[in-house]
């Protein structure tokens, strides 16, 4: 998969920009922020500006975006973050780029093998070294993980610090848990339905949950003012800046509006939406240790890669605790039927399907041209769009078997 991104897809992605004179920078996701962290805390300007977008655009793409030039990206790359991301990007704004993004991308490789460790933590699976090590390699190694490495996005941050939350609250760390929930709000949209849960089920037992929500709600309260103490009305400016994302990348779209039409998708995302719901009010008094705490978790966060209004690969990190639970559970179902080995099989097919594709290309590269392979470099992206609904579709038919007249249970086994 590392060969195929590194000596197919990239030299594609360049020689299509250069046929099409679309411009190339850094391309780094990482930029923007900075960007805006930098101009923010050392010279006090806006980065929700069109100025400071501009010089965004000089860095990411090599030169600012002109509206006249059809061929150009739509993607106006503008700061469209909560502006308190600033204070986990601020022992950077001193240091050249250059260095940072180097620094950033290790950091992002060691945070995403912490979280394999950490949700095997929480799902109390201690497989044997030999196992443990290909669950590594193969997350290191997959499409999602790569595309978030090379591309530095703060989505692969996000699901580490998702992951950290899930260990602490597992572990009785709720204030930490709390507090590790705000910072990963600073992409609302993969962090909320995750934090919406936990509320569910801090509130079923206050008495013993309730440092959870007060770690949470501190912690926000002192991004939003530090937020507010820097960039006054920033609430307002980053509901723009969302508002002007949606419109200049075309609305964008979860995964059913892409794999069927818009409004079938939106119908289909509601009875997701209302089912993960019935299934967090059924299991909120359980314990943070207990299976159907576990099973909840890993549906919340698989269903929120497959109806957040934007895809894209890297998101996926967050079917890690849903695909290591069906892994760990496989045999169970696969001895409850043959409907239930014919979606192990199609689940697995998807799953494992980018890294044959990865695999072909890349011993074919070494008898075909360069140019017979890079043509065909979508082969290995043909199941990105189906591999969420397929683990969450096979998580929701064992959810069902474990949860029904489901009592308090422990991990174990």
């Amino acid at each position: 998969m590392w060969f195929y991104v590194q000596h197919i897809l990239i030299p594609y992605e360049q020689a299509d920009a250069v046929a099409h004179d679309r411009p190339r920078g850094n391309l780094s996701d990482l930029y923007p922020r900075w960007l805006g962290a930098r101009e923010l805390l050392l010279h006090h300007r806006d980065p929700y500006s069109p100025q400071i977008t501009r010089e965004i655009q000089q860095g990411y793409y090599g030169r600012a975006l002109d509206p006249g030039r059809p061929e150009d990206p739509k993607d106006q790359q503008g700061f469209a973050y909560p502006v308190y991301v600033v204070f986990l990007l601020a022992p950077t704004v001193s240091t050249r780029f250059e260095i940072v993004e180097v620094m950033f991308r290790w950091f992002l490789v060691g945070l995403t093998a912490a979280a394999v460790w950490m949700w095997l933590r929480v799902l109390a699976w201690r497989p044997h070294a030999a196992a443990t090590c290909i669950l590594l390699v193969l997350t290191l190694g997959s499409f999602p993980a790569i595309q978030g490495f090379k591309l530095e996005q703060l989505s692969l941050l996000v699901c580490g610090l998702v992951a950290g939350c899930a260990m602490l609250v597992t572990g009785g760390y709720l204030t930490l848990a709390g507090f590790v929930l705000a910072l990963a709000t600073i992409k609302p949209q993969l962090a909320l339905p995750f934090a919406g849960w936990l509320a569910v089920w801090a509130f079923a037992d206050w008495k013993a949950r309730r440092m959870l929500i007060w770690g949470f709600i501190a912690t926000m309260m002192a991004l939003i003012a530090g937020g507010e103490f820097l960039l006054p009305g920033w609430v307002g400016r980053f509901r723009e800046a969302v508002v002007a994302y949606r419109e200049y990348t075309g609305g964008a779209g979860s995964a059913l509006d892409v794999m069927i039409t818009p409004t079938a998708g939106k119908i289909l995302t509601s009875l997701i939406v209302l089912g993960i719901i019935a299934a967090c009010l059924l299991v909120r008094r359980h314990r943070a240790e207990s299976v159907p705490f576990v099973l909840v978790s890993s549906l919340v966060l698989a269903a929120t890669v497959v109806i957040i209004p934007t895809f894209a690969p890297y998101n996926q990190l967050l079917l890690l605790p849903a695909i290591f639970l069906l892994l760990r559970s496989h045999e169970e179902i696969w001895q409850s039927g043959w409907a239930q080995r014919a979606m192990v099989i199609i689940c697995a097919s998807m799953v494992v399907w980018p890294w044959m594709m990865a695999a072909s290309l890349t011993l074919a590269s070494a008898v075909l041209p360069v140019e017979k392979i890079e043509s065909a470099w979508q082969l290995p992206l043909y199941t990105s769009l189906e591999i969420p609904l397929a683990v969450l579709a096979l998580l929701v038919v064992y959810a069902r078997k474990r949860l029904s007249g489901q009592t308090a249970c422990r991990m174990g086994g």
